[in-house]
């Protein structure tokens, strides 16, 4: 294998690192113009539902199920051919959509009692008026997944990295909107989420009318490759993205707790997506096409290098990102959100979430490779057994961390003695209860990445190549070190959230500079060079 998957990776995390620094911004504005109260919390609950659609269409089963085959179409059929299989998923996925989006608009208020239970009227009657502008963002974002995934498999990676800088813009425009005309109200939010829909979809056209590509919709359930895509889709809607649904059980039992627990694991999460926004998700959709391209050219040994490169890759950036976010926590949501309506309470909330779920950093990583190995082979089924027990998982250590907290702490006994035993009352008035809901996620994610490593060994499709045992030392001493320096920073610093931003910024930049030039220097003085990650 070449560099050409290092190449493809460093463009798309290259426009990722666009993407994730626009939404960094519109995070910020977040914070400052409205804070971590409920009405914010009723706009992050509204679009996590077609931000959940987003996931699983762009990063999730769509892509799997598409992208292997249309590859096959690519290897074996006439471009006459792969157009007609083009034309008939959009318009079948168009048709598809239009009647879900009809659905939740017309049952949006019975939809918002479902995923938030526990919002007072105001906060509900918002939700439900959010639920409808915003979920047709689901329908063109994802046909815009779909124009990004044929671009992808054409090794035109550029252009969908960047697209999702446009949804940053408008939300950035419409927050501002909202604090100088229309008096702070979180609805003018998702007029931005409706309109940076319409605009991703239309950025990315260009190019695919530039390869012959642009799509005239054609409904046609009965086409074969329709057919085989929507069988491969159904068991990978939900295999797929068992991250997203955790997170969507999290965020209804995060509506259950204290008001602005859905903001701060919000906030929590966003600074969770530099590592697997920038990385993950670049090394997954770039080592997609190539695994389905070795599999349907019946090419094992290309196919067992590029998962071997995939693998180093993850643990490479894994490894220190979860050291650093645990321990830089404070420092990193005082540095950026500290602001406006986001206090230095506000900041001690979303670093306890952070931290307990940055512990699956090198898990969530290595999922975005292990799922395309069983999907880049049209195996749908064994990453579902994987998720069925990581979504188990989430909800037994859910139920357990609350049971602890309520019981086995004196807060917790406090608070269910007040409520009168009624633990629904209880968990509303336990301060820091959000934080064992992103610990459960990480339990979750961990079991779900040692399973899919453990079944894919089983199928014999990945030999191990050499020098695993020298490249685990290189990068585990870089990341000791890069630890300990970071460590003494901490305990130089250990409150943030007095300072004004220029110190909480220079400071962060000395950090967080001293520890990757530490851990970059270490590995290479240990040998390892940048063409040690083009494969072999």
């Amino acid at each position: 294998m070449s560099g050409k998957l290092l190449r493809s990776a460093a463009v798309f995390s290259s426009m990722t690192f666009l993407s994730r620094l626009s939404g960094l911004v519109r995070d910020q504005v977040y914070a400052s113009v409205f804070g971590a109260g409920g009405m914010m919390d009723a706009f992050f609950v509204a679009f996590r539902i077609p931000n959940f659609m987003r996931r699983l269409s762009a990063e999730g089963s769509f892509s799997m199920a598409f992208v292997p085959v249309l590859a096959e179409y690519k290897a074996t059929r006439s471009a006459a051919e792969v157009k007609a299989l083009v034309d008939r998923v959009a318009g079948t996925l168009t048709a598809a959509l239009l009647v879900l989006t009809a659905i939740v608009i017309l049952l949006a208020p019975q939809l918002a009692r479902v995923i938030a239970p526990n919002f007072d009227p105001a906060q509900m009657a918002m939700l439900t008026d959010l639920l409808r502008v915003t979920f047709p963002y689901a329908l063109f974002i994802s046909l815009a997944s779909l124009v990004g995934a044929i671009l992808n498999s054409y090794q035109r990676f550029a252009i969908p990295a960047l697209s999702p800088v446009l949804l940053n813009l408008a939300m950035i425009t419409a927050a501002l909107a909202a604090r100088e005309w229309f008096d702070s109200s979180v609805m003018v939010l998702g007029w931005g989420v409706f309109a940076a829909g319409m605009l991703q979809l239309a950025f990315q056209l260009p190019s695919l009318a530039r390869l012959g590509l642009l799509p005239r919709p054609r409904l046609d359930f009965a086409h074969a490759g329709v057919r085989r895509i929507l069988t491969l889709m159904v068991p990978t809607l939900f295999g797929s993205s068992v991250a997203q649904v955790n997170l969507l059980l999290n965020t209804w039992v995060a509506a259950l707790l204290v008001s602005g627990s859905v903001s701060w694991l919000y906030y929590s999460d966003r600074l969770l997506e530099f590592p697997l926004g920038m990385f993950g998700v670049a090394i997954g959709t770039v080592i997609l096409p190539h695994l389905s391209s070795r599999h349907a050219e019946t090419d094992p040994e290309g196919y067992s290098k590029g998962l071997d490169w995939g693998f180093r890759l993850c643990l490479l950036i894994g490894l220190p990102a979860c050291a650093g976010l645990i321990l830089c926590a404070q420092p990193l949501l005082s540095t950026l959100f500290q602001y406006g309506r986001f206090d230095a309470a506000d900041v001690r909330m979303a670093s306890w979430s952070l931290m307990a779920q940055s512990i699956a950093v090198p898990a969530f990583l290595l999922v975005k490779v292990l799922a395309p190995a069983f999907y880049s082979r049209q195996d749908t089924r064994t990453p579902v057994k994987a998720a069925v027990v990581a979504v188990l998982t989430n909800a037994f250590c859910t139920l357990l961390f609350f049971a602890a907290m309520l019981y086995g702490t004196e807060p917790g006994r406090q608070a269910l003695q007040a409520a009168g035993g009624d633990l629904k009352l209880a968990l509303g008035q336990v301060e820091g209860a959000h934080a064992l809901l992103a610990l459960a996620i990480a339990v979750a994610g961990w079991v779900n990445a040692l399973q899919l490593a453990w079944l894919l060994r089983k199928a014999g499709v990945y030999r191990r190549q050499p020098g695993w045992g020298r490249f685990l030392r290189q990068i585990g001493v870089a990341t000791v070190a890069m630890t300990l320096v970071v460590l003494a920073f901490r305990v130089l610093w250990p409150d943030w959230t007095p300072w004004a931003w220029w110190d909480r910024g220079w400071r962060l930049a000395v950090m967080v500079g001293a520890g990757g030039a530490l851990y970059a220097g270490l590995l290479w003085a240990q040998g390892i060079r940048p063409r040690d990650l083009r494969g072999h």
